[in-house]
């Protein structure tokens, strides 16, 4: 197997875990601690995803930039003249994005979160869920030729 196969391998399984986890705690665990106005699911829900989350985002960004990097030169990534460098450009941002929310979230919010502020940990959580899907949609994008 090839180097450039296994970090694509990794890489998607990192964006398995990533994306389905967050599409399970935005669509399967957030509504119902919404209604019961309860942050006890939301809470269990993301110290477990935590373990298994953090380590599969690392590696799609560590995958991420190795893949990046078979597909144009750093120095080229900002230049979007290419489907490779607007796909690079277009991951960068949201990774960018999804650390201030996750780092905001984390610091800011779930240590002192209460039923009266669910509301925008629900926010971050859908916004996060929506950039994941993104990433997704823009690496298979790419690869099916839908940002040339």
């Amino acid at each position: 197997m090839s180097t450039y196969a296994l970090f694509l391998i990794l890489h998607v399984l990192g964006a398995t875990v990533w994306t389905g986890g967050h599409l399970v705690l935005a669509l399967g665990v957030l509504p119902g601690a919404l209604k019961e106005r309860s942050t006890l699911a939301v809470e269990a829900f993301e110290s477990r995803f935590e373990r298994v989350g953090i380590p599969a985002l690392l590696i799609q960004v560590a995958s991420g930039l190795y893949l990046a990097t078979t597909l144009a030169p750093p120095s080229t990534w900002l230049q979007m003249d290419s489907p490779a460098t607007r796909a690079i450009v277009l991951k960068l941002g949201l990774l960018a994005a999804t650390v201030v929310l996750a780092a905001h979230a984390r610091l800011r919010i779930i240590p002192q979160l209460t039923a009266e502020n669910l509301g925008i940990l629900a926010w971050h959580i859908g916004t996060v869920t929506l950039f994941s899907v993104a990433f997704v949609i823009i690496g298979v994008g790419y690869r099916v030729g839908l940002l040339s």
